[in-house]
């Protein structure tokens, strides 16, 4: 049982390669045999049908960014895991997340690209495919801990929940702002640049998704202003 197991990670390990290298055209059950180097015929024994490796692609991407959330978190002392108890959002808590979150969406970028490119063409084959998208909820994680988060800041569930969702899109729009900028446009994932401007940026979404309530601006005592539109 541990090697069918492990043969079917290897299996859908080597789709994600596949799907990132060339999308969903280049996913084949010939073509997953060749990425993962196994006898041609390994692929369809395990998975009968197209949409049954789809299916299991989609589940280890979001078992692996669900470990990634985690490590992120954990090496950012917590403050992804422990809303403050202070009933507000500080300059002090802000940051720390703006760190984490800047951190996570770097790893997306550099070392985690080929999982987050072959994300995104997931999420496109959701269009046709509806049934996928109870599969692919790798956000799910990140939007209940921002919630919990903005809600122990004394923002209210239901404007707590609208906000942690906008919040987690602006975020997922800056990754594919990032993934798809031309060379030289960007700072290099990976390098100090990258993260200094990706806090800046996330900093500045932290700001937008707590205005009006109960945190308090980088630096300042007073309560801000509600956003104009």
């Amino acid at each position: 049982m541990r090697a069918e197991h492990d043969r079917r990670t290897v299996l859908a390990d080597a789709a994600i390669e596949l799907l990132a290298s060339g999308g969903m055209r280049a996913l084949t059950h010939r073509g997953v045999d060749a990425r993962a180097e196994l006898p041609v015929g390994t692929t369809s024994a395990y998975f009968r049908t197209r949409k049954a490796l789809i299916t299991k692609a989609v589940q280890r991407l979001v078992e692996l960014d669900a470990e990634d959330l985690r490590q992120v978190a954990l090496a950012a002392d917590g403050p992804l895991l422990a809303p403050p108890r202070a009933g507000l959002l500080g300059p002090a808590h802000l940051d720390q997340l703006a760190d984490a979150t800047a951190a996570f969406v770097d790893h997306m970028l550099g070392p985690g690209r080929v999982r987050t490119l072959a994300r995104y063409h997931c999420i496109l084959e959701t269009v046709h495919e509806p049934e996928l998208r109870e599969i692919l909820r790798h956000g799910d994680a990140a939007r209940a801990q921002m919630c919990a988060l903005l809600t122990a800041a004394g923002i209210p569930r239901p404007r707590a929940e609208e906000r942690a969702r906008r919040h987690l899109a602006c975020v997922d729009g800056l990754i594919f702002d990032r993934l798809t900028a031309p060379p030289g446009t960007v700072p290099t994932p990976g390098t100090p640049q990258s993260r200094d401007d990706l806090r800046e940026a996330v900093r500045g979404l932290l700001e937008i998704a707590v205005s009006g309530e109960r945190a308090l601006p980088r630096g300042s005592s007073a309560r801000p202003a509600p956003p104009t539109v």
